[in-house]
């Protein structure tokens, strides 16, 4: 803002001239003057700071007032005797006046301090010597350049906005005269030295005077000639000294690549060069005839200069091929730490390509994927600033778009092609950019509606004559997946989470393999996305090379099938924008066309049919649709890992060579093919249940593998899946498809196509589904007897189907435990004090002899009590009766329910595999048996255990202890339930065998590394081996004995006797409740019995003739004292 005039110009002057004054008088320095002229320096700057905050612009007069001291001071003395902080301080009072007398300066004092500023920052002294100043001075000497090369506006000048231009351009075309040339050019490179100094400020005030000097001040055939030096000197300040350690600073960076890219749109840009005639442009239907009928391009006129270089076909081929190799070396700047270096490179690389479509072809693909990386920077200024500058060049307005999909889509034909050579190197920096270049590509293509020309171009690309055979062989060959780590389990972990919560259908994303030839996890990813996003780019024209990669997969199971079947998946996922790495329900749902989906039901079907054939080895098999040269194609690079073992003699030669690997992955090869089934639920949704017919049998049969990473992939299959098609859990999908799954089971139980394994599949359906498979229970019993009849002699497959009836029996008890009443508990006979036994007895023998009337009213049968006719329905309460209660005969049945049939039929056809050879079979039918006890009533369930005791009994002598607890468990569970039916058989029967087999396994438990290692230890250390079932079950089973009815005596202290080291402090605290709770049932029978063998066992009874009792190994005072105050409590 220009304030000055005549009155406000004298305290202004006055206070400049308090300070001038001395100073002049100083100029002549010596060691004595240079404080006081240092001191007068910095008043008068801060004068001028003051003046000039205050909003006053010195006028000339005013101006040249306070420069002649500065001047005086710079004439009367040698420059190298001019200290550098009094020349710091000069070139600060000089950068201050030069702010207001831009607007007044001639040419000839324009021209003074130019020279003055480059000859300070060049370290150039009087006549030539050198004087090299600090850095201080330097950026004192660049800022006051800066000053007076700057553009101006008339914000705060006192001309017009036509005077300014004027008035710039005669600055500029004064520096382009001959005589200025020289100087300017030296200045330039004064300038280019300072940058290589260590002072960040100077080095970016450096900076921009290279900018304004190259975007201003330059003629345009000198900046021809000085093109080389900046770039060279800007290349090496945007990578770093080569002392120093760690990147450039962000700053510099940034500074230089503008520096840069304005040198080469001046010098090499399409403008200049189409002026000058270094290349043709065609734009117009003149200049097309004009190139056809080969006439020569008018030549303007060039003036020749004495530094200028011409632009000409031969300079710019040499140039173009320098600059090329300038610009590979800036690659290391995409993993720059500064977004602000990384912004600079974006923006150079676009504003070269905007500016140079024409004279630099070659740089194209190399700025391109410079800007296509940096697109994925985790930095989102970075990435969405790269995005935003990428979408402007392939904008319909800019000339360089078509020339630029083009280089496009070479670059994705080339990056594909390069994969396979990069990834056996094993270099994963380089196959995680080029992943990164394809997928940024892609996304250009997804982004923006107007660059369809790319999604069509990356649609050939997949199609059928885009030739994915040629890079897709060799990916195939390369990118080799491996093996998860094996853990081998019974029941796969992902069972038994759905088994514990079976209406549950949380997401979880699917387990992924690892490639062999990529350590990283980025890569990894960077390759997922690169699949996604060329699928998502060429959409449906994709999905030719998606059934290429299908087939490849289907026609065998070794490594390049697995392979195949992987990229299929990930490219069937970005074609039909289904992600399993997402939860199915938060994902966008969009239409999907007609034959995606059709391929989508196709790939269900042919990859069930894999399960077919799950026997057969095809690992050996070539695979078809491959052509002979396909299959002698060798792997050039092998990377192995580890020692070469030398041969016994020491030689050092191989005898045979290293052949490839054929090894078989059908593992894997099982999990992706689960992994393409949801993928296919993910596009038809709703439309995916007819297809459950095929579907839900790998899935399940997956599920029941015991290797936890193919188990873990069906489950996160199956969770999908249900989601897919809205059901709300895995179970009920299940019970909606039973039949589908019941008749794969069958199909694959026949004797043309046997599947060991269908039985499991069927028996964890079972389980997931539950209570509400009852209904249909009664057609899995009948498929299953069926099987039983024509496979009893097939051990694994007897065993399985057994396994499918427990499961159902457990259903059933399950079902009907809950439809009884919770209070609902078997009769026990109630036991009398011995005092209430004999107060009866001496009741009845005094009143024995006496009449009383009730004897007439005593029910001796169904004897007549009146005359025959009287009292006849037909004449008396007719009606009372009701109509419809059918008439119940004492002797019939009561009728059962289905539940109750099925479990009948059950048990009548399991009792006949008692006697089969397998033990396993024989433990699972006892406890089939078990289950189907609180199922059926005495009258149903008693005759099939009747025709089949001896059996029973023989089990409780088998071999195997699993054997002998679960017919144990039997045995408890009949003496439990069915009561007096029971009870003497138990003391007949069961209890001789019991004491025989409580002697050996107290016997068998001093040898058992199970055992409790403690002093009279009793049983195991787990609750869950045979042993402590076994003992459990024995227990409880006399326990329900004693209850059930007096035992002689004898039987009573056998009884009594023999469980009583499972009192013991040291046993496992189950079996000390169930020994507690046996003699407190024993102490009802016989409490004297109990009370004498407890005291005499524990030590506080101590008679000579009950020593034989006593065991000091066992402490069981604690239990005894328990025991014996419940027999008080009940006055027994």
């Amino acid at each position: 803002m220009n304030i000055s005039n005549h009155e406000q110009s004298q305290p202004v002057f006055k206070r400049l001239k308090t300070v001038c004054v001395p100073l002049m008088g100083a100029t002549a320095l010596t060691a004595s003057s240079v404080p006081t002229v240092s001191r007068l320096l910095t008043e008068l700057l801060d004068t001028l700071h003051d003046i000039r905050s205050s909003g006053y612009s010195l006028n000339e007069p005013t101006i040249k007032y306070v420069f002649f001291p500065i001047y005086t001071l710079l004439n009367r003395n040698d420059s190298t005797a001019i200290p550098d902080q009094l020349l710091e301080k000069t070139f600060a009072v000089l950068n201050s006046l030069c702010e207001d007398w831009w607007w007044y300066l001639d040419l000839n004092d324009w021209d003074q301090l130019f020279m003055l500023c480059g000859s300070v920052i060049g370290g150039i002294g009087t006549k030539g010597k050198e004087k090299e100043r600090a850095d201080e001075t330097k950026e004192a000497a660049a800022h006051c350049l800066l000053t007076l090369l700057r553009s101006r506006d008339n914000v705060d000048g006192p001309l017009t906005p036509n005077q300014v231009q004027s008035r710039m351009k005669m600055f500029v075309e004064h520096t382009q005269t001959p005589t200025l040339i020289p100087i300017i050019g030296q200045t330039l490179n004064s300038i280019l030295l300072a940058t290589e100094c260590h002072s960040l400020s100077l080095q970016r005030s450096m900076l921009d005077l290279l900018f304004i000097l190259l975007s201003k001040y330059f003629p345009d055939d000198l900046i021809v000639s000085v093109l080389p030096g900046v770039v060279s000197t800007t290349c090496k300040l945007c990578l770093g000294a080569p002392g120093n350690k760690g990147w450039a600073k962000g700053a510099v960076v940034e500074d230089s690549l503008r520096v840069m890219q304005e040198v080469i749109s001046r010098s090499i840009g399409d403008e200049p060069c189409i002026e000058a005639g270094a290349v043709l442009s065609v734009e117009n239907i003149e200049e097309l005839v004009d190139l056809v009928s080969e006439r020569s391009p008018k030549e303007p006129a060039q003036e020749e200069r004495k530094y200028g270089t011409s632009r000409t076909p031969s300079w710019l081929n040499v140039t173009s091929s320098q600059l090329l190799i300038a610009m590979k070396s800036l690659s290391t700047l995409i993993k720059h730490p500064s977004p602000s270096a990384l912004t600079a490179l974006a923006e150079f690389s676009a504003h070269v390509l905007r500016t140079t479509p024409t004279t630099l072809p070659q740089t194209q693909p190399l700025l391109l994927s410079y800007l296509l990386a940096l697109s994925n920077s985790e930095l989102p200024s970075v990435s969405k600033k790269a995005t935003e500058l990428l979408l402007d060049l392939l904008s319909a307005s800019s000339k360089a778009r078509h020339s630029l999909i083009r280089t496009l889509m070479r670059i994705t034909r080339d990056n594909l092609i390069a994969l396979p050579a990069l990834l056996p190197s094993q270099a994963d920096a380089k196959v995680e950019h080029v992943a990164g270049i394809i997928e940024a590509i892609c996304r250009l293509a997804n982004t923006n509606n107007s660059l369809s020309p790319i999604a069509s171009e990356i649609g050939k690309l997949l199609g059928p004559s885009g030739g994915v055979e040629k890079w897709g062989w060799s990916l195939l060959s390369v990118l080799e997946l491996v093996d998860p780590p094996v853990t081998v389990t019974r029941t796969s972990t992902a069972q038994m989470m759905l088994e514990n919560d079976p209406e549950a259908s949380a997401w979880l994303p699917f387990p992924q393999p690892m490639l062999r030839n990529v350590s990283s996890t980025t890569t990894h990813d960077s390759l997922v996305r690169m699949f996604h996003a060329l699928g998502r780019a060429a959409g449906d024209s994709g999905l030719s090379a998606v059934e290429w990669f299908v087939n490849m997969g289907q026609s065998g199971k070794d490594f390049k099938a697995v392979t195949g079947m992987w990229c299929a998946c990930r490219l069937l996922e970005g074609i039909s924008n289904v992600s399993l790495f997402e939860d199915p329900s938060t994902s966008l749902r969009i239409a999907r066309s007609k034959r995606l989906e059709k391929l989508g039901r196709g790939l269900v079907k042919s990859v069930a049919l894999l399960w077919d054939n799950i026997n057969e080895d095809s690992s050996d098999t070539p695979l078809e649709g491959m052509s002979d040269k396909h299959v002698e194609v060798p792997i050039t690079v092998q990377h192995v890992k580890g020692m070469v073992q030398l041969h016994d003699t020491l030689q050092i030669t191989r005898g045979t060579p290293i052949g490839t690997r054929t090894t078989s992955q059908p593992m894997l090869h099982n999990a992706l093919s689960l992994q393409l089934i949801s993928v296919a639920a993910g596009i038809l949704e709703s439309r995916f249940a007819p297809l459950f017919i095929y579907s839900l049998y790998p899935i399940l049969h997956s599920l029941v593998s015991p290797f936890s990473f193919l188990s873990e992939t069906a489950l996160r299959a199956l969770t999908f899946v249900t989601v897919c098609t809205s059901y709300a859990s895995p179970a009920n999908l299940l019970l909606s498809n039973f039949d589908y799954v019941l008749d794969s089971v069958s199909r694959r139980l026949s004797r043309q196509w046997l599947d060991v394994d269908a039985t499991k599949v069927l028996a964890v359906m079972i389980r997931l589904v539950g209570s509400d498979i009852v209904e249909r229970a009664g057609d899995v019993v009948e498929e299953c007897f069926d099987r039983l009849d024509e496979y009893h002699g097939y051990e694994i497959v007897v065993e399985g189907l057994v396994e499918i009836l427990g499961e159902v029996m457990k259903v059933i008890q399950l079902e009907e435990m809950s439809k009884q009443s919770k209070d609902e508990t078997p009769p026990l006979r109630q036991r009398q004090a011995d005092q209430q036994k004999f107060d009866t007895l001496f009741e009845w023998l005094a009143h024995r002899h006496e009449s009383t009337t009730e004897d007439a009213r005593e029910d001796y049968g169904p004897a007549p009590r009146k005359a025959w006719g009287e009292d006849s329905p037909s004449n008396k309460d007719k009606g009372k009766q009701p109509e419809n209660v059918p008439e119940v005969m004492p002797d019939e049945e009561t009728s059962l329910t289905s539940s109750q049939a099925l479990t009948k039929q059950i048990v009548q056809r399991s009792m006949y595999f008692l006697t089969h050879e397998s033990t396993g079979i024989r433990a699972r039918i006892l406890n089939l048996l078990s289950s189907s006890v609180p199922v059926l009533s005495e009258s149903a369930l008693m005759p099939s255990i009747h025709s089949a005791w001896p059996f029973i009994l023989h089990r409780l002598a088998d071999t195997e202890v699993f054997v002998v607890s679960a017919a144990a468990g039997l045995v408890e569970a009949l003496v439990t339930t069915m009561g007096d039916l029971m009870f003497r058989r138990v003391w007949d029967d069961v209890w001789p065998r019991f004491r025989s087999m409580l002697s050996r396994l107290e016997t068998a438990d001093k040898t058992n590394t199970l055992s409790r290692r403690v002093r009279g230890g009793v049983g195991t250390e787990s609750v869950y081996t045979h042993s402590h079932r076994l003992y459990r079950s024995i227990i409880k089973t006399m326990t329900a004995a004693l209850k059930g009815v007096d035992p002689q005596d004898s039987s009573n202290w056998e009884v009594i006797v023999a469980f009583r080291r499972f009192l013991h402090s040291e046993a496992a605290e189950e079996l000390q409740q169930c020994a507690q709770k046996l003699y407190i049932a024993a102490g009802t029978v016989n409490a004297d019995a109990v009370w004498l063998a407890l005291t005499a066992t524990s030590g506080q009874l101590t008679s000579t003739s009950t020593r034989f009792l006593h065991e000091s190994q066992w402490d069981i005072v604690q239990n005894v004292a328990l025991i014996l105050g419940e027999l008080d409590s009940q006055d027994i």
